[in-house]
């Protein structure tokens, strides 16, 4: 299992990131230019990463103002879980964003690099958006 990792303090009490993570029409903000044909609920979303692969994400579990995880689902190109965890920190949140893959040595060569950047542009976005 491959886990890439990505941390970031957000100016936002956990409760206000929360509400923001826990639903993923709201992830569509945190995404970078090559997603494309977005589409989602509250708990799902269905995506094109641009020349690679066809994504449908679901969110398994909410632990309110701490935790959310996600599953890739519906023949996923290789297993694949998000999670986000909150640690409330005065008026702010330590926010950490976790890839977890099953990635083959080949591919960890190939798309290791890029779900690194992915995480760490992800939670660039939740800082620059989830705010006081």
């Amino acid at each position: 299992m491959t886990t890439i990792e990505s941390k970031v303090t957000v100016d936002a009490p956990a409760a206000s990131v929360y509400q923001f993570l826990a639903d993923l029409n709201n992830h569509r903000q945190l995404m970078p230019e090559n997603i494309t044909d977005w589409k989602s609920t509250k708990d799902e979303a269905r995506f094109n990463i641009q020349n690679m692969a066809k994504l449908v994400l679901e969110i398994t579990n909410r632990s309110p103002n701490s935790e959310i995880l996600i599953a890739a689902i519906e023949n996923p190109p290789f297993p694949l879980q998000l999670k986000w965890e909150l640690q409330e920190a005065g008026t702010q949140t330590h926010a950490s964003f976790t890839i977890a893959a099953e990635l083959n040595m080949m591919m960890k060569m190939l798309a290791g690099g890029q779900l690194q950047k992915l995480a760490d542009y992800e939670t660039e976005r939740l800082k620059a958006l989830v705010k006081v």
